[in-house]
């Protein structure tokens, strides 16, 4: 990129002068550390399902490049552009979480999955950026046309985009949706008794999601309470943090990831843990908190309204999927099956990752050369 002077007009040279390459570089850095820690653990989780050898690392690496040309070209798009892939995405995942209620493979009794060509798609995973997309577009339009009802539209976003996910049942995704678009409601300018509102309606569908789901009253229950259930993953992630103390054993050198089920994706920080120690830990912690804190910074600098709404669900979604992941590697949560971003086995989060950071990368460049808003 040395050869791309400010003079030169070309679309790449402008990219790369207006991209913020500070939170670019922290991406690459946590794909970085995804790679490592895949291919430590994947071999032990395949061997496990009568897998050969590398055969999920292989799969994980043959995504990888795919996600890397998804995040450049998601980058590069105007903000008009972003948010008509996000509708075309939203009506697309929608339609395909539905379709799993019919067409999908039951896991560990959630049908979350289509079986397409051989891979397996979790649409939940796409749903999620562009659902904080078209949300940031039916606030713009509201600011922009006060007539319109862009709550309204907003609520029934939310509505419609969470049923699919809770008949799966997949409360997880659908607690991410809620988190997201509260969000974006309160800086929005929603009045805060109405916040408080959607909240308390939230809260209440995890109420209803308790009394009738049993694997989430299971989970909840065996988080308060350590004499209910099996906390057989729970304490082997414990142990693996103890036992690689600040360094880590090395790479490959972990004991725990042929000993959790979900050591590949689940629980991938507790392998980090005990290969890579406490310092590497901490460094993953800070990648995270400097990309969500990095874009936060940048985008309050754009004067597009639209930028900043979409921009703040789709950070938020991404540091709250983290952090959820690894709050609940360290128990410090109840146990939510939610990949680590960037870093656990997965290809459909993978993909659905690099197009979301990819669009807030287009959407925090300096919007003077980044070209139009909304």
């Amino acid at each position: 990129m040395t050869g791309l002077t400010r003079n030169d007009r070309s679309e790449l040279a402008l990219w790369w002068w207006t991209v913020d390459r500070w939170s670019l570089v922290a991406l690459v850095l946590l794909i970085g550390f995804g790679v490592v820690l895949v291919m430590a653990a994947a071999p032990a989780a395949g061997a496990r399902i009568g897998l050969d050898g590398f055969h999920l690392a292989q799969r994980q690496l043959m995504i990888l490049p795919v996600a890397l040309l998804v995040l450049g070209l998601a980058s590069l798009l105007q903000p008009r552009w972003i948010c008509r892939i996000a509708v075309v995405g939203y009506l697309l995942a929608l339609l395909l979480c539905f379709a799993t209620l019919v067409l999908g493979s039951e896991i560990k009794g959630a049908t979350r999955w289509l079986a397409i060509g051989g891979f397996s798609l979790q649409p939940s995973e796409l749903l999620k950026p562009c659902v904080a997309v078209v949300a940031a577009w039916i606030f713009a339009i509201q600011r922009r046309e006060p007539e319109f009802a862009g709550y309204r539209f907003a609520f029934a976003l939310w509505i419609v985009s969470v049923t699919p996910l809770l008949l799966q049942p997949d409360v997880g995704q659908a607690f991410i949706v809620t988190a997201v678009l509260g969000l974006q409601f309160f800086l929005a300018g929603l009045p805060l008794i109405w916040v408080a509102g959607l909240a308390a309606l939230g809260l209440g569908v995890l109420l209803v999601a308790y009394h009738t789901l049993p694997h989430v009253a299971f989970r909840i229950d065996s988080f308060l309470d350590s004499s209910v259930g099996d906390r057989y993953q729970i304490n082997r992630s414990i142990e693996a943090f103890a036992n690689g103390g600040l360094f880590g054993r090395g790479p490959g050198e972990g004991t725990v990831k042929a000993l959790l089920p979900d050591s590949h994706s689940d629980f991938i920080f507790a392998v980090a843990g005990e290969e890579l120690g406490l310092f590497a830990c901490l460094i993953i912690l800070l990648l995270f908190a400097f990309i969500v804190l990095r874009g936060f910074s940048r985008v309050m600098q754009d004067s597009s309204y639209f930028a900043l709404i979409a921009s703040a669900g789709l950070l938020g979604q991404f540091g709250l999927q983290a952090l959820i992941n690894m709050a609940s590697t360290l128990n410090l949560m109840p146990t939510k099956g939610m990949t680590l971003p960037f870093i656990s086995y997965g290809g459909s989060s993978l993909l659905a990752l690099a197009l979301g950071m990819g669009w807030v990368l287009a959407l925090t460049r300096r919007r003077g050369a980044a070209g139009e808003g909304l």
